[in-house]
């Protein structure tokens, strides 16, 4: 299999870590940008149905389930194309697409943001590649967990736990899943928030107390080392 990481992480320990310190509902989710047909698990089936990357994300989440899907099988085109499963669309370059959604002023507002939205290279990656952390067979790229404003606070707070400072996070209210919690981890290298989008809780089952992040997979054991820490500290919150 391709695209492994050279060390070997405890991928359940930290999951339970973090399903116990953050009271999780559901599991985080490991998620593999494939490059090609052989960097796909092995003993890792296809998706039945088309459906959208949030979607997606919520079936390994709340329903345990481990899978791969092909460009075919993403419905939604800002989500592909964020992935680098699809070019992007004519409607979504010009603006068009989300300015009849009511989400812009302008055409040219609705341009302005997609040009700034975070996403792979198009056409690079061949699947995507699902599983709840607990039981992933693979080394994923990034880990998305879905919670409470309160586990947000502790996972800022892991956040800043060994080197301080302030968080900035980027997003822009739409392609939440896809492009702020998986392709801004997966191109950066660091940890990124986001509130949701209209779709992915319309769709994925986001609820409206919970928000998303992505941590990308190379630094989840400090990550959850500084979890521990915080989330027992005298001054925390329980």
């Amino acid at each position: 299999m391709e695209d492994q990481m050279r060390t070997e992480i405890s991928y359940a320990e930290i999951a339970e870590t973090l399903k116990k310190t953050l009271n999780l509902r559901g599991s985080p989710v490991a998620v593999k940008l494939a490059k090609s047909p052989e960097a796909i698990p092995d003993g890792v089936g296809p998706i039945d149905d088309a459906v959208r990357h949030c979607q997606m994300v919520s079936r390994a989440r709340l329903n345990g389930e481990i899978f791969y899907a092909t460009a075919d099988k993403h419905v939604c085109m800002g989500g592909g194309w964020a992935l680098g499963l699809k070019e992007l669309t004519k409607s979504l370059r010009t603006g068009e697409f989300y300015y009849k959604l009511g989400k812009f002023e302008s055409w040219a507002a609705c341009m302005r943001t997609i040009q700034q939205v975070p996403h792979v290279p198009e056409l690079e990656t061949y699947a995507t590649v699902y599983a709840p952390l607990e039981k992933t067979p693979f080394d994923p790229h990034v880990v998305i967990i879905v919670a409470e404003p309160r586990a947000m606070l502790k996972l800022a707070q892991a956040t800043l736990y060994r080197l301080g400072g302030r968080i900035e996070s980027s997003m822009s209210g739409i392609q939440s899943v896809c492009a702020d919690a998986t392709a801004q981890p997966y191109l950066t290298g660091r940890i990124n928030y986001s509130l949701g989008c209209d779709g992915s809780r319309r769709f994925s089952g986001i609820e409206d107390n919970e928000q998303v992040m992505g941590i990308p997979a190379e630094i989840l054991p400090e990550f959850a080392r500084a979890l521990t820490v915080v989330t027992a500290a005298p001054g925390s919150v329980r």
